[in-house]
């Protein structure tokens, strides 16, 4: 599928640490499209991830996803809803447990810097998350899988590592 097919509202949806930031990044640069990664909408900046207000987090993406173009990363499925029925196009990232545990990992001790982080808070392993990745995770991946096929936009599923390294190859993404 070319990248082109999924026009200029691109949403980016899959388990934590699956590459949805990095992807949505490169996509933006390629297609000149704002990149808006919601964990810096839900979060507060300079803290250590903790949430805003809930109506200050939906305002903020109500004011993102009617713009004209943008590429979105994350899943927020409180209004996932409204962020699709506006979308021209979808990825879901559907790796492994396994993959979003060492990509955690590797995130949180190697990288000293990533796309989607946050202003001011400090990556560092934490038990919460780990036990998102490894117990709700399996649950999401589920229910995301049953949702893309229900939706009707151009869309792509890559559920390796090694499919998403092929389409970044395929769509000449830096």
């Amino acid at each position: 599928m070319p990248l082109s097919s999924l026009g200029e509202r691109i949403c980016i949806l899959g388990p934590s640490n699956s590459g949805k930031s990095t992807l949505a990044t490169a996509i933006g640069r390629k297609l000149n499209l704002e990149v808006v990664h919601l964990d810096q909408l839900y979060h507060a900046p300079n803290t250590d991830w903790q949430a805003r207000p809930t109506s200050e987090f939906l305002a903020l993406h109500e004011a993102v996803i009617t713009r004209d173009c943008w590429v979105i990363d994350g899943n927020y499925s409180g209004c996932m809803k409204q962020r699709i029925e506006r979308a021209t196009g979808l990825i879901l990232l559907d790796v492994s447990v396994s993959t979003s545990l060492v990509r955690y990992v590797y995130r949180t001790l190697v990288e000293r810097q990533r796309y989607g982080g946050l202003d001011g808070a400090p990556e560092r392993i934490k038990w919460d998350m780990l036990h998102h990745i490894a117990v709700v995770t399996p649950i999401n991946r589920s229910r995301y899988e049953r949702m893309f096929h229900t939706i009707d936009l151009p869309k792509i599923r890559l559920s390796s590592v090694r499919q998403i390294s092929q389409c970044y190859q395929h769509w000449n993404l830096p």
